[in-house]
């Protein structure tokens, strides 16, 4: 009976550390550079910035195409008056309230304004590609960098197997130096120079790890991924990295890079931009022409008692008295007076409707030189955009020759590191062969194991930093940057 629990319980826990192996394994995201390429495309916040920047300047250029259409608006008002005011119909004032409503409308539709309209479209749309190709510059910051950062993990990675190794080799050290101090063969310090061989190789191991971690996270920072997020970089197939092109052209790299580098095409836009500025502000020198449209009416409640709705029958009236003799003098001919009626709100408005058409001219005659300054100063900011696209040029194309120049220095180094690795490995097999027998003392014996893992740590990020400046020329080049 207790064998069969004792087989229960190991079934479970056998059970429970499936589901936890199982678990972590799901939990891993195994991340290989392309992945982590469209991860920071799609979700770095960088990149979102630039594209709803890009997104504003598509409505600057949608709103601009939209101002040559008519403007059409509508004001309608009502309100009541109280106190003393004119009384309609009649030539006197009085106290009153009166309710009042007014309501019109309007068309205009620019004709001329000095082709600044046409102009604000041209110069929307410059702005609209600038942004455009800013959305493609962040994009291609952030790749090189991606790349860059991957290259970091990668050769991090084979510092930490590097490490490993020279722990493994420490230990065998450590251990046949105990074995020969507990037989009285070495001395205390031989013991001590072994046990600090470890030590350092040790920290070695950990400056690798902690250089790792570090790149690792940045990788996360660029695919906007949580901290705690567990990740294997991929490492892709080495064996091609022997043949990596490390001789370029600084002209022909420089000349293509002109034509695909977002930085010097982000100026040039510019330029043109500013360029156009200078015609828009040219267009307050010039009248606007508009033509317009207006359709208006009222109503108000002191015209409600004075509407007149027929006449009275024609009868003589008085019209005076003689004062010499009191007769009453007549009209000569009989007066008909005015009947009053109630006047409707839907009356009054359709009786006071009114509309006109017409075209308007204004002519800029002295605007306090505000027009003068506008285009000097457009002018200006063109000739800075003139300097700056300069500038982008020439910076390029030092930038491209130090990166033609770094790529060189940097495969004489890896070829350097490679002979100066393999020198010291076979120095120390031999030295640790000598040691093995007694004829080399424990200080030559680490300084040579010192010398061989430093050669070999130089080796592995000179192999690192030849990819990335063969990386970095492709990148100017406009090719798309893989490994």
């Amino acid at each position: 009976m207790a064998q069969h629990i004792l087989k229960f319980k190991k079934a479970i826990l056998l059970g429970i550390m499936l589901t936890a192996i199982g678990f972590t394994a799901n939990a891993q995201q195994v991340i290989s550079l392309q992945k982590a390429v469209n991860l920071t495309l799609q979700r770095n916040l960088t990149i979102q910035q630039a594209q709803v920047t890009q997104s504003l300047a598509a409505q600057d250029v949608d709103q601009s195409k939209y101002n040559l259409l008519p403007s059409a608006s509508a004001n309608p008002t009502a309100g009541w008056g109280f106190g003393r005011s004119p009384v309609a119909g009649a030539y006197v004032y009085a106290n009153q309230t009166i309710f009042n409503v007014n309501a019109s409308a309007a068309v205009q539709v620019t004709l001329f304004q000095g082709g600044q309209l046409r102009n604000q479209i041209i110069e929307n749309k410059l702005i609209l590609d600038a942004d455009k190709t800013s959305v493609e510059k962040v994009k291609n910051d952030l790749v090189l960098n991606v790349v860059t950062d991957y290259l970091q993990i990668l050769a991090n990675m084979d510092l930490i197997t590097a490490a490993k190794q020279q722990i493994g080799i420490a230990n065998i050290t450590l251990d046949r130096s105990q074995k020969s101090f507990n037989a009285g063969n070495q001395t205390l310090a031989d013991l001590s120079q072994a046990k600090a061989g470890l030590s350092t190789a040790e920290l070695n191991l950990t400056t690798a790890q902690n250089q790792y971690a570090s790149s690792i996270l940045t990788l996360k920072q660029y695919m906007e991924m949580s901290p705690d997020s567990d990740i294997i970089v991929e490492k892709p197939d080495v064996s091609h990295f022997n043949d990596i092109k490390t001789v370029f052209d600084a002209d022909e790299v420089a000349k293509t890079a002109m034509g695909v580098n977002p930085d010097v095409h982000l100026a040039e836009l510019q330029e043109k931009s500013y360029q156009q500025q200078i015609k828009i502000a040219k267009g307050n020198y010039y009248p606007t022409l508009a033509l317009y449209g207006n359709l208006a009416s009222y109503y108000s409640s002191a015209q409600d008692k004075f509407r007149i709705t027929g006449l009275t029958t024609p009868v003589v009236q008085p019209i005076g008295v003689v004062s010499s003799t009191g007769a009453i003098v007549n009209s000569l001919q009989p007066v008909s007076n005015p009947i009053y009626g109630p006047y409707s709100f839907t009356r009054q408005f359709d009786d006071n409707f009114n509309q006109s058409v017409g075209i308007s001219l204004q002519i800029p005659i002295f605007n306090r030189f505000t027009a003068r300054t506008s285009v000097r100063k457009a002018k200006l900011n063109y000739e800075y955009a003139q300097i700056s696209t300069q500038l982008a040029r020439n910076t390029l194309t030092k930038t491209i020759s130090q990166a033609v120049l770094d790529v060189e220095s940097a495969e004489k180094s890896y070829l350097s590191a490679i002979q100066t690795y393999n020198a010291n490995k076979e120095a120390f097999n031999i030295v640790q062969q000598r040691y093995n027998v007694g004829l080399v003392n424990s200080l030559d014996y680490n300084t040579s194991l010192t010398n061989y893992n430093k050669a070999e740590t130089d080796m592995i990020q000179a192999k690192y930093t030849v990819i990335f400046r063969s990386k970095v020329i492709d990148y100017y080049l406009g090719i798309p940057i893989t490994l």
